[in-house]
């Protein structure tokens, strides 16, 4: 990381963005004024302080550049021209200055700073007046986002530095990176934590213990193949913990799917209940400081915010297009346009959307200042609550936990959760299930989620020739619809093909520069 900006950023006076606060998370003072000194002195601190860590300058690059071109671009879902660094992922030649992936570092890097940094202000300077549950609380929800940071980069470097204080990178600016594994461990010890002192209930996009146990099940999920090592069983205690997380959310919860696919990405329905971790925005903020993937809109100004169209034409590669069975309408058109689809929500003053373009993206296109009732949304600040995990994956975590090492399985509790994502999508359920299926219904349900470089890393750990070979048999081409016939495009540019050292991406060329320790051998972390 470039060390300088990292420590800029630790600073103990925060210049903190826009995110929100309160039940709406939207009702803060500029975090420029909060200091580690004169803030922090009670309950209502904690609170402000810890809702600026869901949003806004930190997130906003990461959100813009890389969550949609590392999770879909880079797993061939999706595809864009006219981007020479996301042409790079969709081609597997991805080098050290490319700039998305250069965001994804610094974005991650920049979360776990401001998270760094509100740990110790609240450690050292909230006073004993403030109930000890209270500051746990707001410990653990920057706990839990510092944790997301570092699982991300462990799922794209491997090997990284673990920062736990930013200030002693003022006596030792240059470190050495960390072990995979210890990295992981690092993240589920956070999770814990935020497990065990968060809430099970809180205000709408607030995170809870549900969302802590969700997200541990995810971590142990993947970590559970690391030392197959390519090739073999994944390790059955951390399977176990998965499921025992998992099932917790499933069981216990007391949450439920929402009932229509389509309405989880819609702003009207921002911070339902399957939600267990969003990303809050507000409208109307600056360049790089909200929710920018209406940027990505297939269609014209009528559906779009301020009457500016999209300019990023990011769309469904052929691969996934392949994916959707025709019984599968309901999640493909909520993911994807394709010529012809009408959509009621955008432009619903004007009558309504037909796409007249070829294919699109459709997940996160929330349509105009009216549809949206928010006269202050511009463009580059959709108030779309893009959540980062939700319920329906957490099912899926369960399914996948209890079939662990098996080819299939036909337990009934895998199966009725396993069910409950395909039922609500309209889909017949299953007798039995296994890893291919569930690999699918992962890749279908969460596409355009940021999540499909995760499923084929996480089967690179402990299958890495059957990872290779996904990626190699992949269509990573774009297509034309007209009248319901598909015709496949040319590739963008000469595809790589994928081999073991795709699954890492290079350590980012400014960073190697600033610290040239990151080349050299990984160092144990010391828990």
């Amino acid at each position: 990381m470039k060390i300088k900006k990292t420590m800029a950023a630790a600073g103990l006076c925060l210049a903190l963005f826009s995110a929100g606060c309160s039940d709406s998370f939207l009702d803060r003072p500029p975090l420029s004024q909060i200091s580690a000194d004169n803030f922090y002195q009670t309950t209502n601190d904690l609170r402000l302080a810890t809702a600026a860590l869901y949003g806004g300058k930190p997130w906003a690059e990461w959100n813009y550049n890389c969550f949609l071109p590392i999770g879909d671009v880079l797993s061939g879902n999706m595809a864009v021209g006219y981007w020479g660094d996301a042409v790079q992922l969709n081609t597997f030649a991805v080098t050290g200055s490319n700039e998305i992936m250069i965001a994804n570092w610094k974005g991650m890097y920049k979360v776990i700073a401001h998270c760094n940094v509100t740990i110790k202000a609240i450690e050292e300077k909230a006073p004993a007046s403030i109930p000890e549950k209270d500051k746990l609380g707001a410990i653990a929800e920057a706990k839990f986002l510092r944790a997301f940071a570092y699982y991300n980069l462990a799922l794209l470097w491997r090997d990284v530095p673990i920062i736990k204080d930013n200030t002693e990178l003022i006596s030792t600016p240059l470190v050495h990176r960390n072990p995979l594994e210890d990295v992981f461990r690092f993240a589920a010890n956070d999770l814990l934590f935020a497990a065990k002192n968060l809430p099970v209930k809180d205000a709408a996009g607030r995170l809870t213990s549900w969302s802590a146990q969700g997200m541990l099940s995810k971590v142990y999920l993947t970590w559970a193949g690391v030392e197959a090592k390519g090739n073999g069983p994944r390790n059955q205690a951390l399977l176990d913990s998965a499921k025992l997380h998992a099932g917790n959310v499933c069981k216990q919860s007391g949450l439920s799917l929402l009932p229509n696919y389509a309405d989880l990405f819609k702003s009207q329905f921002n911070d339902n209940p399957e939600s267990l971790f969003a990303l809050q925005w507000a409208p109307g903020t600056g360049w790089l400081e909200g929710n920018m993937l209406q940027v990505y809109s297939p269609g014209g100004p009528e559906i779009s915010a301020a009457g500016q169209a999209g300019w990023f034409g990011i769309a469904p590669t052929y691969d996934l297009y392949k994916q959707y069975t025709k019984e599968d309408s309901i999640r493909r058109k909520a993911t994807v346009m394709l010529k012809g689809d009408y959509y009621a929500e955008l432009n619903a003053a004007g009558g309504g959307y037909k796409f007249a373009g070829n294919s699109g993206l459709k997940k996160h296109i929330i349509g105009t200042r009216i549809d949206n009732s928010a006269p202050t949304m511009s463009l580059t600040s959709s108030i779309e609550h893009n959540a980062l995990l939700r319920l329906a994956e957490v099912y899926l975590i369960y399914a996948e936990a209890v079939m662990g090492n098996n080819t299939s399985t036909t337990n009934a509790d895998a199966l009725l959760y396993f069910n409950k994502v395909r039922t609500r999508a309209g889909i017949a359920p299953v007798s039995s299930l296994d890893a291919e299926t569930l690999f699918k219904e992962r890749r279908v349900e969460l596409a355009a989620e940021g999540h499909f470089w995760e499923d084929l890393v996480r089967l690179s750990y402990h299958n890495e020739p059957k990872a290779i070979k996904k990626l190699n048999e992949q269509e990573r081409v774009l297509f034309t619809f007209e009248s319901g016939v598909v015709t496949k495009s040319n590739p963008l540019a000469e595809i790589t093909p994928a081999n073991t050292t795709t699954f890492k991406l290079p350590i980012p060329s400014p960073e190697v520069t600033a610290n040239p320790k990151l080349l050299e051998a990984p160092v144990p972390y010391s828990f």
